[in-house]
């Protein structure tokens, strides 16, 4: 039995039996309310642990070869899932393998290819200035540091630190939606900025683990920690989090919000019966 489990069938229970929704999440956050900057360094730490416990399956989920295609691959998934652009991404990838083949591209072409990813118009501007941009800068080559990277056309620090993490095995923490989301239900951070959060959770967490936390974080937050209704009485960090209780505590509503193809066993690691997990759940998130 993993750490987490035996922490919350020590813990989790006697709370969920004593109290249930916002009594819950008051008790919860009470609880870290005089937390200390080291003790949190150090809640933060373990939840990071537990998480690598809990999703051994983490990884970019944007399907790439190259560097570039990496690079393509991200500004396309702004506001659309990883699952469509997957499923545009190979046609692009076939017809425009450098950087010159976008900076040559035909825009009405490329914006049609691009349609299903939503705001196609300015997802081309940014590829076909991308090529333009590599060309004139770096010989073609997408360059390997967060300055040159965040200085190129349709590349923020988000897109970046995805890059330089999966691309060229330079660590980096990449905050999207859920990122946000999550690092504040945690208490790790109070703050809605992404750079600051890159900041503080760079404090909190080794260098050596940001890339690997950023995979993991994101995928808690599209298979348990959902943004309108978290599955807490299903969650490995119950007993971790000052957030706990911000939706369903009882096993059975919270196992049926589960999402993926391991939700039966982030039950089984959350110490439920991943029976009560239904069958349709058992699906790959499409959150973007």
């Amino acid at each position: 039995m993993s750490e987490a489990r035996r922490t919350l069938a020590r813990v989790s229970r006697p709370l969920v039996a004593a109290s249930s929704g916002a009594a819950v999440l008051v008790r919860s956050a009470k609880r870290f309310a005089g937390e200390t900057p080291i003790g949190r360094k150090r809640r933060a730490r373990k939840m990071a642990k537990v998480l690598a416990e809990t999703h051994p399956d983490a990884h970019c989920e944007l399907d790439f070869e190259t560097p570039l295609q990496l690079a393509v691959a991200t500004i396309l998934s702004a506001q659309c899932t990883d699952k469509k652009v997957n499923e545009v991404t190979p046609t692009v990838f076939a017809r425009y393998r450098t950087a010159a083949d976008y900076a040559a591209a035909d825009r009405a072409q490329l914006e049609e290819i691009l349609r299903p990813t939503g705001f196609f118009r300015a997802k081309t501007d940014s590829l076909i200035k991308l090529g333009q941009a590599l060309l004139e800068r770096h010989d073609g080559e997408l360059p390997g540091t967060l300055d040159q990277l965040v200085a190129l056309p349709g590349i923020g620090r988000k897109t970046a630190n995805v890059i330089l993490g999966n691309a060229f095995d330079v660590p980096g923490i990449t905050v999207d939606t859920h990122f946000r989301r999550l690092v504040n239900r945690f208490g790790w951070v109070q703050e809605e900025d992404p750079v600051k959060i890159e900041f503080l959770v760079a404090d909190l967490i080794e260098k050596r683990d940001w890339t690997m936390l950023s995979h993991r974080v994101i995928f808690h937050g599209r298979r348990v920690c959902h943004a309108r209704k978290p599955a807490c009485g299903a969650c490995a960090l119950a007993t971790m989090c000052p957030s706990y209780g911000t939706g369903p505590t009882e096993a059975a509503p919270a196992a049926k919000l589960l999402k993926g193809p391991r939700a039966r066993e982030l039950a089984a690691q959350a110490g439920i019966d991943p029976g009560l997990v239904p069958a349709a759940a058992v699906v790959a998130p499409e959150a973007p």
